[in-house]
């Protein structure tokens, strides 16, 4: 009996651990299944990505920028001068635990370098690093220098930059290309403006490999072409822009100005053959300047009170709308009182019997005054607007400004009084330009550009002149010029 019940015991005992293991086995098979589950349908994507990025690798194809071209005549025939370009320069860089003799190597390399000794010592005697870079864009001779000194541990990596042949001349016109965060990209100018034609769009390179990183040659590969960036070509002419930019430095340096600004347009297209201000940068050294202000192109950025020149628009309203011809006279008292204000003359002086052309071969303020008034406040303000006072004239180039006429909608004689001779409102030296161009072009206001062409593959955009609209008549562009004529025979404007 006792047998018995031991072996009843034993058996029972046999048949817990039996139900045990059953239970454990069962929960283990489905932990495994919940996993395989989590794995297989759950997160499929996530682990699929990541034995992706264990077994492919992804290199990107940089494009090649675009080069931005100008015309040169100078020779006779018209061909295209890059202005800005990639060109090949190198890194010198140390693998420092490869270098045996750091303070001999600082000597040698400092003069050519262009670095302090100490500097240089610091750099090449980090004797468990493998990777110091030295200097940034070297060129081929000062490579040959180096190279010529065998000396081991210093070693070269190509890179590519932008280069600027003209230096300083037409500077913010260009721009430049400069990094932001890890990225170059273009700012300011063109380059800025076309960054993304310029640019063009990365390719990439997938391929597979071995556990320890190696290309597989026989693995499966996907390739995606880059796109390089457009060539764009530009009105400027370089005879042209070499010499007003040159004029200009020297204008400003003689009189003691402050800046200055020039723009040579075509009147008949709108075209800009030279756009130049000073002081200006040289964009291959842009992180170098004292005030980074000089990079905006202050000939579309900065407005200013055009002062008297703006007279010639005046007249040439007041003669479009029949209020004077050039042989209308008045008194002129030296003086205009207008709303509790007294404008002068600038020359202080009353001049008595005068004529409109005279008002503008003598600057007269009372004169621009006169012709204003035979044309009324609203209607003035319409005429500014036609010749491009107010607008963007959207020219493409990175930080156009529009000015600020707004003082021509307010009621008070005094703003039509005051802008008739170029103050209380604000134009840039483009807008200005581009208004008298109308006159030389019968009236007729063209949109700016200075984007000749695009050239991007074997596709070519060129720009078409455009017409923005008829500022005034044939008959009055043709009176004002023949007064304006007269400014520069007889009037103010003799240096001219």
């Amino acid at each position: 009996m006792n047998q018995y019940n031991g072996q009843s015991r034993s058996f029972l005992i046999s048949a817990d651990r039996l139900t045990i293991i059953s239970i454990v086995f069962f929960l283990l098979t489905a932990l495994t299944i919940l996993k395989l589950f989590n794995l297989q349908v759950i997160n499929h994507n996530k682990y699929l990505a990541l034995a992706e990025e264990q077994h492919l690798a992804l290199a990107k194809l940089n494009p090649e920028r675009g080069t931005i071209l100008i015309h040169d005549r100078e020779a006779g025939e018209d061909v295209l001068y890059p202005v800005a370009l990639n060109r090949k320069y190198f890194l010198a860089y140390a693998v420092p635990n490869q270098v045996k003799n750091p303070l001999a190597y600082s000597k040698l390399l400092a003069p050519i370098l262009e670095m302090e000794e100490d500097t240089l010592l610091y750099r090449l005697s980090k004797e468990d690093d493998i990777y110091e870079p030295l200097k940034h864009k070297l060129d081929d001779l000062k490579k040959l220098e180096i190279e010529s000194l065998e000396l081991e541990g210093i070693r070269f990596q190509e890179e590519v930059f932008r280069f600027y042949p003209e230096e300083n001349i037409g500077s913010q016109v260009l721009g430049f290309v400069g990094y932001q965060g890890d990225d170059l990209v273009g700012r300011y100018g063109i380059e800025g403006y076309w960054q993304d034609e310029l640019a063009g769009s990365s390719g990439t390179y997938e391929f597979e490999r071995d556990a320890v990183g190696r290309l597989i040659p026989i693995g499966g590969r996907l390739k995606a072409d880059q796109v390089n960036g457009a060539n764009i070509v530009l009105t400027i002419d370089r005879a042209i822009q070499f010499f007003a930019c040159s004029a200009l430095e020297a204008t400003v340096l003689k009189h003691g100005a402050e800046d200055g600004s020039v723009i040579i347009m075509d009147p008949e297209t709108g075209a800009i053959m030279a756009m130049c201000n000073y002081p200006d940068f040289n964009p291959n050294n842009y992180n170098e300047v004292e005030n980074i202000e000089v990079y905006n192109n202050r000939a579309i950025f900065e407005p200013y009170e055009p002062g008297s020149m703006i007279k010639g628009i005046t007249m040439a309203a007041a003669v479009d709308i029949g209020g004077v011809t050039p042989a209308t006279t008045y008194i002129d008292t030296g003086t205009v009182e207008i709303s509790g204000f007294t404008i002068h003359n600038s020359d202080g002086e009353a001049h008595g019997l005068k004529n409109m052309t005279q008002v503008l071969e003598e600057s007269l303020n009372t004169g621009a005054i006169y012709a204003a008034r035979q044309i009324g406040p609203d209607i003035f303000k319409n005429y500014f607007y036609n010749f491009g006072y107010g607008d963007l004239t959207d020219i493409r180039l990175e930080t156009e400004r529009n000015g600020d006429i707004k003082n021509l909608s307010y009621p008070n004689e005094i703003f039509m009084a005051t802008a008739s001779y170029g103050q209380g409102i604000t134009a840039t030296p483009l807008q200005v330009i581009n208004s008298f161009a109308a006159i030389a072009n019968q009236g007729k206001l063209m949109k700016p550009y200075i984007i000749k062409e695009t050239r991007k593959n074997d596709k070519i955009e060129i720009t078409e002149p455009s017409v923005v609209q008829e500022a005034i008549s044939l008959r009055a562009a043709t009176i004002v010029s023949a007064m304006m004529v007269s400014v520069i025979e007889d009037g103010h404007a003799k240096s001219a």
